[in-house]
């Protein structure tokens, strides 16, 4: 992916008449789902429904295909089908082993992996899961986690999961992991506020289950114009002390070291 995606949109795998309509929402990344959203007895007929979308679709690279997870009947054919349509990228339910996405990359060579943490199991492992070599961030599957761990409906009860996720995908130089869902879809109060209290812990996306979500996350995700244009003159003052010669930088009346530098340019970047 040529940039790294703000947003994930699910689109169910047996509904192939929404796909290039996801495509189109302005979702960063469409997550084609072979999963929760299909019924068991429709499996088989999503599977093919998706080979076939892959093979012709000329924005494969921004597709992400979520097979189900090992322990299900379901994922040899899964995995097969990935591997003979070369999709790109796939998200792993219920990661909790670097031999599963060991397993996957070898199957599938070059494949890019978004791992789902959404077991306690998968969360003492997420360390080693986010260092594994293919992974491109950690997912945090939130509805999933807080049945396995029989947490309330509090948000407060998912803090140490988000805390520790932003932690490792840093120290695995990664990139900032993806928050799981909103489920109430009219509710953008509340998608605001999942969001604001994962961006709190460092994430930097989120799973959207509507193309309504979309935007708002992209909105939320953007720096502000205040915060754009602080930046835009920290960076400007970088420059110019550099090119005096100056190893320094002032800007209004303060010293600017490197963290806030660093900051500034992270912001920008944020702002595309």
């Amino acid at each position: 992916m040529a940039r790294l995606p703000r947003s994930y949109l699910f689109v169910p795998g047996d509904r192939p008449e929404r796909f290039a309509k996801a495509l189109a929402s302005g979702a960063d990344a469409v997550v084609v789902d072979l999963e929760d959203a299909v019924a068991p007895a429709a499996k088989g007929a999503a599977r093919i429904h998706v080979a076939s979308w892959l093979a012709g679709e000329a924005e494969r690279g921004r597709v992400v295909v979520r097979i189900n997870d090992e322990s299900t009947p379901w994922f040899a054919a899964d995995v097969a089908m990935l591997a003979a349509t070369r999709a790109p990228t796939v998200m792993l339910p219920k990661a909790e082993r670097v031999l599963s996405l060991t397993d996957l990359r070898d199957a599938c060579s070059g494949i890019t992996l978004l791992p789902l943490v959404e077991t306690a199991r998968g969360m003492l492992a997420a360390q080693s899961l986010a260092e594994a070599p293919g992974v491109l961030r950690l997912v945090f599957g939130t509805i999933d986690y807080a049945l396995d761990l029989d947490l309330g409906d509090d948000p407060v009860a998912l803090d140490p999961g988000h805390a520790h996720l932003a932690l490792v995908s840093r120290a695995a130089g990664i990139a900032a992991p993806v928050a799981g869902v909103t489920t109430a879809i009219g509710d953008e109060v509340r998608l605001l506020a999942d969001l604001a209290r994962a961006r709190q812990h460092g994430f930097g996306a989120k799973l959207c289950i509507h193309p309504l979500q979309v935007t708002t996350v992209h909105d939320a995700l953007a720096p502000s114009a205040a915060e754009l244009a602080w930046a835009v003159r920290v960076l400007q003052a970088a420059a110019a002390a550099q090119a005096a010669g100056h190893g320094a930088v002032q800007m209004d009346g303060r010293m600017i070291d490197k963290p806030v530098i660093e900051r500034a340019r992270r912001t920008v970047e944020r702002a595309g």
